[in-house]
């Protein structure tokens, strides 16, 4: 969906760009988009968003109502009111594809553009990846939680309103959904749309009977009913058993019930059960009710008879952890065709950035083709796979491990090139596949829900020495 999302920024975006523009810089500058610490429980996330960010980037421009309203503040001369006339972005812009796990400190995008255009992209930029790879990177872990059964998204009415709806929905497929409830995303991307009824809908008539009923006629081949508008065990399933035995009469099969309250434990296995001893042991049970990984993790330790679960409001607000936290920062300047690095120093270490133009090549075991570490290096840095490769921890210098058998990947990819559009999205399905093979390279110590192991992101020596030296050149400046 083609919008013009210019004016989303900040404005301190265009007194900056006011400011470089008064000062007449020509100069090109360097921003990496990144995470400093991983959300939630978890140390990985699956970047997503970048489909948005390409449509954002691809619509820049300035309306005549844009620029009149910014006429209205009296910030701006009109020469520079001129330049948003005819702007547009000609830069480069590099991305990591989708449905990637990633790590804290790796550049999920990176732009190198004249320094106005740089900056102005900051906000929408960060709106965007922040939410979407937020959002998956939930969904992913209560799907993990959820092993061989389903999850279906269906946060939409407790979203932070509609585009977090669209695009939360959008993202939980990527993190590994099987569906939504949400039918407009599922128009938006051609992805599965799932529902059936509510307690409305069994509230409405005179009995929960009378209701089931009336939903089979219309959906017989579809039907799945809600059992816990009143009461589960004493009327819900054994009504439920009565419609289904009338439709396998006329000759078609229930798909099942759903329980929306309760112990959801203990109402499943007697659900089970009680279906079972009917004839109806392939109708499936699902649940949904307040639901996250951690209790769908406690759910299935208990032996809850459960094969979907429908998941709301934990999962479109990540509830837990409510932001990504990432950042867009400065770190090279190029004047007269020569790159500058550029360090942002803080009595935060993890604050510190990492400067250069830079690139992230993921090192996978060549047998196995599991992925053993990432390493941040500088863009012009080559490697021979044929030769051992030392990395190290870059905090604690003395833990270092040689590789022998191993391959490189570069993350990563041209999206823009010098303004021009290399790169087109997968379909969202294509992306949704994708995430699942990667995820598949990840060693499940990386993936436990609780305490799981740190996955190593080291730094070339390169990179290494030239932030140890930019930071000692900057403390000496201090100094002096």
């Amino acid at each position: 969906m083609e919008r013009n999302l210019t004016m989303m920024t900040d404005l301190y975006q265009l007194t900056m760009m006011y400011g470089h523009f008064v000062r007449g810089s020509k100069d090109e500058a360097v921003f990496d988009l990144f995470f400093r610490e991983p959300t939630g429980n978890s140390t990985y996330a699956i970047v997503a968003g970048l489909e948005q960010a390409i449509d954002y980037i691809k619509n820049l421009h300035f309306s005549a109502e844009d620029v009149a309203y910014l006429e209205g503040l009296h910030l701006f001369s009109e020469e520079f009111l001129q330049y948003l006339r005819e702007f547009s972005f000609t830069g480069d812009l590099y991305a990591i594809p989708e449905g990637t796990p990633v790590f804290p400190g790796e550049p999920l995008l990176r732009v190198k553009a004249p320094v106005m255009q740089a900056q102005l992209v900051e906000t929408a930029l960060l709106t965007i990846v922040n939410h979407q790879t937020l959002i998956a990177t939930k969904a992913n872990r209560v799907c993990y939680a959820a092993g061989d059964t389903s999850v279906m998204e269906f946060g939409l009415r407790r979203a932070q309103g509609p585009d977090a709806g669209i695009y939360g929905a959008r993202a939980a497929m990527i993190g590994g959904c099987v569906g939504t409830s949400n039918v407009l995303t599922g128009q938006m991307f051609d992805i599965p749309v799932m529902g059936t009824h509510g307690h409305s809908w069994v509230m409405s008539f005179d009995s929960e009977l009378e209701a089931f009923r009336a939903y089979a006629k219309v959906y017989p081949d579809e039907c799945l009913l809600l059992v816990d508008t009143y009461d589960v065990i004493r009327q819900g399933i054994p009504n439920a058993i009565t419609v289904f035995k009338e439709l396998r009469a006329q000759g078609h099969e229930p798909l099942g019930i759903r329980i929306d309250s309760g112990d959801l434990a203990y109402l499943s296995k007697k659900a089970r059960k009680m279906l079972d001893e009917a004839g109806f042991p392939n109708t499936k049970i699902t649940a949904s009710s307040d639901l996250d990984e951690e209790v769908i993790f406690d759910l299935r330790a208990q032996g809850a008879k459960i094969d979907s679960w429908g998941v709301g409001t934990r999962l479109i607000t990540s509830q837990n952890a409510p932001s990504l936290g990432g950042v867009y920062k400065l770190s090279a300047v190029e004047k007269d065709g020569k790159l500058i690095p550029k360090i942002k120093l803080s009595e935060n270490r993890v604050k510190i950035t990492n400067p250069g133009y830079k690139k992230i090549l993921r090192i996978y075991d060549k047998t196995k083709h599991k992925a053993l570490a990432d390493l941040i290096c500088l863009d012009h840095e080559t490697f021979d796979e044929t030769k051992p490769l030392t990395i190290f921890d870059p905090e604690n210098t003395w833990k270092k491990l040689t590789l022998t058998d191993y391959t490189l990947r570069e993350l990563l990819i041209p999206v823009f090139v010098r303004g021009k559009q290399v790169y087109q999205s997968p379909c969202l399905q294509d992306i949704c596949a994708y995430a699942k093979e990667e995820m598949e390279t990840l060693w499940e110590e990386y993936k436990r829900l609780t305490k799981p192991h740190l996955y190593k992101v080291d730094l070339s020596q390169e990179l290494y020495d030239l932030k140890q030296a930019l930071i000692e050149e900057h403390t000496m400046s201090r100094q002096g």
